[in-house]
């Protein structure tokens, strides 16, 4: 469901108590276009390094993407919970040890604005070498259609 604040509280206190519910800001999501224009762009450098495209989208994912810090008591498998990430540090707190890990956000978790951070570093770096992009105008008309 769908609304603002006033729209939803009337519908919000006739739910159940012995159940639990999730509320978030809503984000329009991104055209699928979007998706598949990062990936052209992430195969072709990827190719041009030698690298998987896997690598390539990694690094851009830590150079352009958004990150947060998590953690997570040592020894936890880390894999079985995110999809990207580094380990920081280990700390100790109240006789625990914690890994305090830096996560890197999936770009198929991202929102219109941060996918076009995302599309205009690996434009970026694609430019950088020499690897043929949309115009500056075609990607401008993508963007309009993402919303931004």
């Amino acid at each position: 469901m769908k609304g603002t604040p006033k729209q939803l509280i009337p519908y919000i206190v006739t739910l159940p108590d012995d159940k639990v519910y999730e509320v978030k800001e809503y984000r329009q999501k991104r055209s699928l276009d979007a998706n598949a224009y990062y990936w052209v762009l992430v195969n072709k450098i990827a190719e041009a390094l030698h690298q998987t495209k896997k690598f390539v989208h990694l690094a851009m994912l830590k150079q352009y993407g958004e990150t947060y810090s998590v953690l997570i008591p040592k020894g936890t498998p880390i894999s079985s919970l995110i999809k990207y990430y580094e380990l920081e540090s280990t700390i100790k707190r109240e006789n625990i040890l914690y890994n305090s890990y830096k996560v890197y956000l999936p770009s198929s978790e991202m929102d219109t604005k941060q996918m076009s951070t995302l599309i205009d570093g690996v434009v970026y770096e694609a430019k950088s070498m020499d690897i043929e992009t949309k115009t500056p105008n075609e990607i401008a008309e993508l963007k309009a259609n993402w919303g931004l």
